[in-house]
């Protein structure tokens, strides 16, 4: 039997939706608001959803203390209260949307959580823009 166990954070973070190769006047077409040469903040929701089998010994998908604990190591102490596109290697180079940040927080999770369980990624930017990742390239 399988099923889904998850687990809620949150972290604070701004970040600037531009592209270096464009003009001011692209990026601000195509990114708004969120083209601001100071930056903006957004107070992200995370929902980690990790799917499997019950283990029959310890009646756990996945002790959640650990998910827990590996969300708080790899995503909050990574993201929270920084600048995306300054304070986090990731977005060096990448664009830091609501959609590459869930892709960096799966990969960053997916190397601690057992291949034979499923992972999946939910990053609410806003109460009403969220993104869902569960890994497919």
């Amino acid at each position: 039997m399988r099923l889904t166990v998850s687990r809620k954070a949150h972290f604070n973070a701004a970040h600037r939706l531009f592209r270096k190769q464009w003009s001011q006047e692209m990026n601000q077409k195509v990114f708004g608001k969120c083209n601001n040469p100071n930056y903006h903040g957004h107070n992200y929701e995370l929902i980690v959803h990790v799917t499997g089998e019950i283990d029959v010994e310890t009646g756990f998908v996945m002790d959640l203390k650990h998910l827990s604990d590996l969300i708080e190591l790899h995503v909050e102490e990574a993201f929270d209260h920084k600048n995306l596109n300054l304070d986090v290697p990731e977005f060096a180079d990448l664009i830091p949307t609501a959609e590459n940040i869930a892709v960096v927080i799966w990969k960053k999770m997916r190397k601690f959580i057992p291949q034979d369980k499923d992972l999946e990624v939910v990053l609410y930017e806003t109460p009403r823009n969220f993104v869902s990742f569960k890994g497919e390239f």
